[in-house]
């Protein structure tokens, strides 16, 4: 095959937006079990109350992509209106290099602050205009689930991998092997999509570009992205909270506490991968409340469990019901903005749900659970998914009275067109 048939190919398009969501939750990850131990070898004389400072330092330091992320996505939403979709994900896989390279060589605080600060710069361009993309080349529904559940994948397999490389490399070459690897894969990348896509190629403009307020203002796009939202803080929550709650009541030996989130990346990727078609199938809405009923008992179950092991099914369910919830109603999202020809800013809506779990999720789990403990946050946030649930059966209603709507008109469309014009002067004669 040559270049020129590879050039803008669906499957290409596909491939490098998986890579460019697989890359950037590895350097997401990979930097987790390495930037703790690698500040606190920074000052050899280290107190316990310089302990307790670093801990606040190494937190703001991790939540800083998630807060520039939070911030960025409405402006790549914009921006994906004039420059297309393919030039903002190549922006973001510069400012991913950018990021992984600064990791690297970086030897003081100020500059890993700024590398995680540029990755959320990055994260915000891929993960919209990725989503984007894939939602513009994919206009058949059924194909559009399919793909989107496969690419939604992506993330989970990112994050699977991302602890592994960075603590094994780490302990065995130090802190520049794994982010070398993660930029030389970019490079790569880079180059794959400089060679496949056309970076100068707008999308095609219509004549009202859907706005913010606009958007904003359908209740089924506030439904969905409220149902993101709500899905995702439980993992927000449970990534900083768990393993301080494990080490005083478990008590697990220190290579469980790495362990201990591989179930919820496992069930994530199958529940992307496999329910993107059977969302579509079975109605979207519809399997997004069962998945998120599942998000909601899960968070329950964790607080009841007394060894590591009782911890893996509600873990698994909690992956696998925001994996569910993602592959149902992402594709979603798309199909209520068809019409306007421009996903991006639907998709900065969705991302900054993600967002505000990300970085709001670990500052209020934090603070209530000091206030009413671990266990009852954990409640409180798996009875809130569970509430959320006649929200998303309105939902299914009011897409079934669309849906209905829809097929009047068709068949009174095709009625017209299949009666003689006499029969349609008669009819309207005897209107009068």
């Amino acid at each position: 095959m040559r270049l020129s048939d590879l050039k803008n190919s669906r499957m290409v398009t596909i491939v490098v937006v998986y890579l460019s969501l697989f890359l950037d939750n590895v350097l997401l990850t990979v930097v987790v079990p390495i930037i703790p131990d690698y500040l606190c070898t920074l000052d050899a004389n280290t107190t316990s109350s310089v302990e307790e400072d670093e801990n606040g330092r190494v937190g703001l330091l991790l939540s800083s992509k998630a807060l520039v992320q939070l911030i960025l996505n409405p402006a790549v939403g914009i921006l994906t209106g004039t420059l297309g979709y393919a030039k903002p994900l190549f922006l973001g896989n510069l400012s991913l290099l950018l990021a992984a390279l600064l990791f690297a060589f970086g030897q003081t605080y100020e500059i890993l602050f700024l590398a995680r600060s540029i990755q959320g710069i990055a994260s915000a361009c891929i993960a919209v205009s990725g989503m984007s993309l894939v939602a513009s080349q994919y206009s058949e529904e059924d194909e559009r689930s399919k793909i989107m559940g496969f690419v939604l994948g992506s993330i989970a397999l990112g994050v699977l991998l991302g602890y592994p490389i960075g603590s094994v490399l780490y302990d065995l070459e130090g802190k520049m092997a794994p982010f070398l690897l993660v930029s030389s894969l970019i490079v790569i990348l880079i180059c794959l999509q400089i060679l496949t896509l056309d970076v100068q190629t707008n999308i095609e403009t219509s004549k009202q570009q859907p706005t913010w307020l606009h958007l904003l203002s359908n209740p089924h796009i506030l439904i969905i992205s409220g149902a993101i939202w709500c899905s995702t803080s439980p993992m927000a929550i449970l990534e900083p909270c768990l393993p301080i709650w494990l080490r005083t009541h478990i008590k697990p030996k220190k290579w469980q506490l790495g362990t201990v989130f591989i179930p919820d990346s496992v069930g994530y990727l199958i529940g992307t991968n496999f329910f993107g078609v059977i969302a579509y199938r079975y109605g979207r809405s519809k399997v997004a409340i069962l998945a998120i009923f599942v998000v909601g008992v899960s968070a329950i179950l964790i607080p009841l469990a007394n060894t590591m092991s009782q911890l893996i099914f509600p873990h698994l369910g909690m992956g696998l019901g925001i994996g569910v919830a993602d592959a149902a109603l992402v594709p979603l999202l798309a199909s209520l903005v068809d019409r306007n020809g421009n996903y991006g800013p639907v998709y900065s809506i969705q991302q900054v749900a993600v967002s505000l779990a990300y970085s709001l999720g670990p500052i209020t789990g934090g603070e209530m659970v000091k206030a009413i403990g671990f266990p009852w946050v954990m409640r409180i946030v798996g009875i809130v998914n569970v509430a959320y649930c006649p929200l998303l059966i309105y939902l299914t209603l009011e897409r079934r009275k669309l849906l209905a709507k829809k097929e009047e008109k068709k068949d009174y469309e095709t009625f017209q067109q299949s009666i003689t014009p006499y029969e349609r002067f008669h009819d309207s004669d005897e209107d009068l």
